[in-house]
């Protein structure tokens, strides 16, 4: 049975998001979520369009993560910073220690900077960046998170710079795709991790363009994209409260 696809399921939990979940499960997730994200988010995308114009000669391109997890994100970036020549300080931001501790010991050389803090920490320290993104993050949260989260974005960005919030739409068909796209690999590939049942979860949690047009504050523009894709976006010059 299909479920209520009509309404935010804000009471259900992503599973990897318990505390106490299986550590080895959680760690097989964190593995698998590079290849997974690779192909619904569209990382290339954020890439062309947010990163690389931004990079200039003479100084290097300071970006943050926000709830960057595994920080699969992050080393996709510095790669494609490396390979383009562009000098660049990449944060990794995550309040949940097992992601970072994980993320750490996997960098392979990248050379990202991880935090196990909030945006608030970061604010109270003064820091900037040229471009804050997040990466399926915003289902998460709950309203007053989400309105910590943007409040925090826009002083945590210099001038000039770019908040991109990215997640999944909700849909009948975004549920219906992933469901059918994961499950021949349930048994395999992705065995023994929370892929399959929190990305599920997730499109339940997630928005769809009207609601996080509703649940934005003024100044933020929001647009849908394919596959089933919300983008949240602020950059100076916009008008804000």
């Amino acid at each position: 049975m299909s479920p209520d696809l009509s309404v935010r399921a804000v009471d259900a939990r992503e599973l990897m998001d318990d505390p106490h979940a299986d550590l080895r499960m959680l760690e097989r997730t964190y593995l698998r979520f590079a290849p997974v994200n690779r192909l619904v988010s569209r990382p290339g995308l954020l890439y062309r369009r947010d990163i690389r114009p931004r990079g200039a000669p003479g100084r290097a391109l300071r970006i943050l993560d926000i709830g960057a997890g595994g920080g699969d994100l992050c080393r996709l970036l510095a790669s494609r910073l490396r390979r383009d020549g562009i000098a660049a300080e990449i944060t990794a931001l995550d309040p949940d220690e097992r992601a970072i501790a994980w993320a750490r010991a996997h960098d392979g050389g990248a050379g990202i900077r991880y935090r196990p803090a909030f945006t608030s920490e970061l604010v109270d320290a003064g820091e900037r960046f040229d471009v804050v993104v997040s990466n399926h993050l915003l289902h998460h949260l709950s309203p007053q998170e989400l309105r910590t989260l943007l409040d925090d974005s826009r002083r945590l960005v210099d001038q000039g710079g770019a908040v991109v919030h990215r997640d999944i739409a909700r849909g009948r068909a975004a549920y219906a795709l992933f469901g059918a796209a994961t499950f021949p690999f349930a048994s395999n590939l992705l065995a023994g991790s929370f892929i399959r049942e929190d990305g599920l979860i997730s499109i339940r949690r997630s928005y769809t363009v009207p609601e996080l047009r509703e649940a934005a504050p003024a100044g933020w523009r929001v647009r849908g994209g394919f596959p089933a894709r919300l983008e949240l976006r602020w950059e100076h010059g916009d008008a804000a409260p």
